[in-house]
């Protein structure tokens, strides 16, 4: 579970199917894990559905509760400052 949760710090909002596949845990046991996370409120998941090329995705869109992540560096638009 250690692995899921920096894989998300790392990366933010991903897919069930590209953690499977990132960090080499079989599919089901990222669902348990997920679940379980999710569960104790470490994680936010909601099912997804996704075209990509035509072809349907469906799968756990998940990522850190309450992680918000640093903003990217560099110049921002004059809208946002005068936020």
């Amino acid at each position: 579970m250690k692995e899921i949760l920096q894989y998300l710090k790392k990366h933010g909002e991903q897919l069930d199917l590209e953690i499977a596949v990132a960090t080499g845990i079989p599919l089901v046991n990222v669902r348990t894990h997920l679940s379980e996370l999710a569960a104790r409120g470490e994680v936010m998941a909601c099912h997804s559905t996704r075209f990509e090329k035509g072809k349907k995705i469906e799968g756990i869109c998940c990522r850190i509760a309450g992680y918000i992540p640093p903003s990217a560096p560099g110049r921002k638009s004059k809208a946002q400052l005068k936020i």
